[in-house]
């Protein structure tokens, strides 16, 4: 659980130096469920610092009240803030579900960033400092959907986008639970969740598909644009049909086994964007026309483009720092922070 100081690229400071009294502005925190990221940001809302632990909510013991949450926020931030000490603390994700620190109730769609700040909940630390926890985001209805940490990215790409208020915007979050999020006028109106990563390794690791896989030492593109584009032309059996033909295929001699993996990759990958395609145009928009913010690993945010692509969806990009951007915006908001 023990944190790891990461300075920032040309603003690297020394805790020791007295600099966080002088420099820092605020401390926020990416409290997940298996990691905690702590971010020390300057009055300019630039990333001074980083420090990253394992301290996730569900590697901590439980209940709250064994001071659990209390340890590793004194591992993460205790150095920072015993310069000092009044510095404001915003924290989003995990950290503010039913298992964390203090649960923020969610906010509902239309979500905007203005209804994320009326919605913070603050928990006192031992130490004494006072953490304001983001709420996060539930859409109503027969399927019920959530998402704790996302929100907060999300309001990071939208402020540095430079996007007029009033535009419809699609925003990918490709992962173990991949989100697709529509936004209408800069509020959360919409979202989708896909369990592609975890179902991906479900398959690998707990089915048959896996006995005859064998993992290559780099990505192979045209075996995923291959999963992709059947998953495109006869995506309508859906997945529990075509998956098998990771397997047949393979009997066959049609498919190496080095090659199986990524194959299987680009089916769920291309399942979930078929799926996304129909949910849409239940809306009258099309995939095509969409130019998506990706926000995640940059490898495979670019497996996603590429997945895209074969969908005629050709203008999805990285935005980059998403979630630093989106914890100074809501502090900002908040006035936790003067904006810059």
């Amino acid at each position: 659980m023990k944190a790891r100081e990461k300075h920032a690229t040309g603003a690297a400071i020394d805790v020791g130096d007295g600099a966080v009294a002088r420099e820092a502005a605020l401390i926020a925190l990416d409290w997940g469920t298996t990691s905690l990221r702590a971010y020390l940001f300057d009055a300019a809302g630039k990333v001074i610092a980083t420090r990253v632990s394992t301290a996730g909510i569900m590697n901590l013991p439980v209940p709250a009240e064994e001071g659990g949450f209390d340890a590793a926020f004194d591992e993460a931030c205790g150095v920072w803030l015993s310069e000092a000490p009044s510095l404001p603390v915003l924290a989003a994700g995990m950290v503010g579900s039913a298992q964390g620190w203090v649960q923020a109730p969610y906010v509902e769609t239309p979500a905007s960033a203005q209804a994320l700040v009326a919605g913070i909940v603050r928990v006192r630390a031992a130490s004494g400092a006072e953490v304001a926890v983001v709420p996060g985001v539930l859409e109503p209805g027969a399927l019920p959907n959530v998402m704790r940490g996302e929100e907060t990215q999300i309001f990071g790409a939208l402020g540095e986008s430079g996007d007029e208020g009033q535009q419809t915007s699609l925003i990918g979050l490709p992962g173990t639970h991949a989100k697709w999020v529509v936004v209408e006028g800069e509020r959360i109106a919409r979202f989708y969740t896909f369990m592609t990563g975890e179902v991906y390794a479900a398959l690998c690791a707990h089915t048959i598909l896996g006995r005859t896989m064998k993992h290559p030492a780099t990505p192979d593109t045209a075996a995923f644009l291959r999963g992709v584009n059947v998953a495109r032309e006869q995506g309508c059996v859906g997945l529990l049909a075509t998956a098998f033909s990771t397997r047949t295929l393979g009997l066959t001699a049609q498919l190496a086994a080095d090659e199986q993996p990524d194959y299987l990759s680009g089916l769920v990958i291309g399942h979930e964007l078929a799926g996304l395609e129909a949910a849409l145009a239940r809306r009258d928009v099309a995939l095509a026309g969409c130019a998506p913010r990706l926000i995640g690993a940059e490898a495979l945010c670019e497996r996603y483009r590429l997945a895209l692509g074969a969908f005629g969806c050709a203008g999805a990009h990285l935005v980059r720092q998403a979630t630093e951007h989106g914890l100074w915006r809501i502090a900002v908001q908040a006035g936790l922070v003067a904006p810059r």
